[in-house]
């Protein structure tokens, strides 16, 4: 029954865009933090692309509140296989959205950065070696699948540089 409830409160929240969050970061040893802070109007995000060379690097940013989607479906899952805790590439642009447990990605040049409940995984990188993750203190890792309708705006909006 919790977990339903946490279903329904995070996918409320993702469509209603009422969790005033933002996105800071400080990078240390090339790990980047992505903590939530108090900032209305957008959600901490971070979005992993396709480098031209083939390899998986991400930016930091976020998916402004209160701007709807365009999306096919969602679902959700607790279970991870093996194989992709691997090396693997994205398999459709889509938002991953974490309601419990923390996450480490690993991109192609050995960066790290955290995904924890409060920020947006948005998965672009749909060619090449892809990225790899591992869970951080956590047996386990529920979250939505929430895929882009083809041609869909992402909507996310880059950290400033």
């Amino acid at each position: 029954m919790k977990t339903i409830s946490k279903f329904y409160v995070a996918l409320s929240l993702l469509a209603l865009g009422t969790a005033p969050v933002s996105a800071a970061t400080t990078m240390k040893d090339k790990h980047v933090i992505v903590k939530e802070e108090e900032k209305e109007g957008r959600m901490p995000a971070v979005r992993l692309i396709n480098n031209p060379d083939g390899t998986c690097g991400f930016e930091k940013g976020f998916i402004p509140t209160l701007k709807h989607a365009n999306i096919t479906t969602f679902w959700a899952s607790n279970k991870t296989e093996d194989w992709e805790k691997n090396a693997h590439p994205a398999p459709r642009r889509q938002y991953v959205v974490t309601l419990k447990g923390k996450i480490r990605f690993k991109v192609s040049n050995g960066s790290t950065f955290d995904i924890e409940p409060g920020v947006i995984l948005l998965a672009e990188d749909l060619k090449g070696t892809g990225h790899s993750w591992e869970m951080v203190n956590t047996k386990t890792w529920e979250r939505l699948y929430i895929p882009l309708a083809d041609g869909a705006d992402d909507m996310f909006v880059p950290q400033a540089k």
